[in-house]
């Protein structure tokens, strides 16, 4: 069982080194994942991937853009997958970058569920989830925004084979070179939509009671940690964000059970996006975020909405153990040194954000470390 002893009043140890499982971090900022479509059509990762990647080593850890764990699992143009020898292949050449600079890095695995679209899935199939429930919203094609159709509910044989989807693609991150895993069970994606109730209507053994709804996110945990160990692998919450229309009745109740059962595979971490994914930190739910963080017997990631001095304040008080900034690291390569120096935060080009190759990706600038070198001689 993990202890979380918070650092003295008076200083702040984000920048100081911390073990991390099987790892030694170089400090507590991780760079969250971040989708930025650029992958090729067959969901090998760009080209210029690696150079991104490395100039972000400087993090604590990098949890790398969610990969799908099939071609089912698709969710959006331009992202990439860790289902074939061509994804290993092209996110070997990131991992030896990164490691190569210094940094550490870990895979999120991702089925998106029913937040997908026929133009998206082999064959043009249908998306599938726990429940033929049709999504609010519009999903991200090859050829534009396009409304979510009405998903096609998986059975119980096609059940079995998505655990062994995840259990594959954990094999495969490991042979990319990754230090670990995270499960993404956030932000309404294939595990999230068994967890909740808005999305799973089933009657059968994975719906239904909180014990049935969570078994496909613990059969996942149990086929990954198989294959990487339970001290490299981490899972990813989002119990308050209501992102691609999904909510439940009681999360409170949910998310106790889910962190509970989760405590069974003694895992490295829990990373926790704290209020509305990329939106408030304060929800009015009367949910107590804080309960899970005492519960979880391993590291808490905190995510959303974090500064510096959040993440000091909240890493004083004992609420975190590792704190994550998502875009901030978009514009800003070189985000630790600008925060350890209380230096101004770039900007991001939204244009830039989603697609593209080299401009708006890897031609962000470090700051400068020696300021008398901008002065002319």
């Amino acid at each position: 069982m993990q202890t979380h002893t918070p650092p003295p009043a008076s200083a702040s140890d984000l920048f100081l080194p911390v073990q991390f499982g099987a790892c030694h971090l170089r400090n507590r900022i991780v760079m969250a994942p971040l989708t930025r479509s650029r992958a090729e059509a067959d969901g090998v990762p760009g080209k210029y991937a690696a150079d991104y990647y490395r100039q972000r080593a400087t993090a604590g850890l990098i949890i790398a853009e969610a990969a799908q764990i099939s071609a089912q699992g698709k969710g959006y143009a331009g992202t990439p997958g860790i289902y074939n020898s061509a994804h290993v292949k092209a996110w070997a050449t990131v991992t030896r970058a990164v490691h190569a600079a210094g940094g550490r890095i870990f895979l999120q695995l991702w089925h998106v569920g029913r937040i997908s679209h026929p133009s998206l899935q082999p064959h043009g199939e249908l998306p599938v989830a726990p429940s033929a429930i049709q999504p609010a919203g519009q999903a991200f094609t090859e050829n534009g925004f396009q409304p979510f159709v009405t998903p096609r509910e998986l059975t119980l044989d096609e059940i079995a084979g998505v655990v062994e989807q995840y259990r594959s693609a954990a094999e495969r991150a490991l042979d990319a070179g990754f230090d670990g895993v995270e499960i993404h069970a956030a932000n309404g994606y294939l595990l999230d939509q068994f967890l909740r109730d808005s999305t799973n209507h089933r009657t059968d053994a994975y719906g239904g009671a909180l014990e049935n709804r969570s078994r496909l996110l613990m059969e996942v945990t149990a086929a990954v940690t198989g294959v990487w160990g339970s001290n490299r692998v981490g899972v990813r919450l989002s119990p308050l964000s209501p992102m691609n229309d999904i909510s439940d009745s009681n999360p409170q109740a949910l998310f106790t059970h889910v962190v509970q059962q989760l405590n069974l595979f003694k895992l490295l971490y829990l990373h926790v996006i704290e209020g509305v994914t990329g939106g408030p930190r304060d929800v009015e739910h009367g949910f107590d975020l804080q309960s899970l963080r005492r519960l979880f017997n391993g590291l808490y990631i905190a995510n959303n909405g974090y500064d510096l001095a959040l993440a000091e304040q909240r890493r004083a008080a004992g609420q975190l153990d590792l704190v994550a900034f998502g875009r901030p690291f978009i514009a800003n390569p070189d985000l630790v040194h600008r925060l350890q120096s209380h230096a101004a935060l770039a900007t991001f080009d939204q244009a830039t954000l989603y697609g593209g190759g080299e401009h708006g990706y890897t031609d962000y600038p470090a700051m400068p470390t020696n300021i008398d070198a901008e002065v002319p001689a």
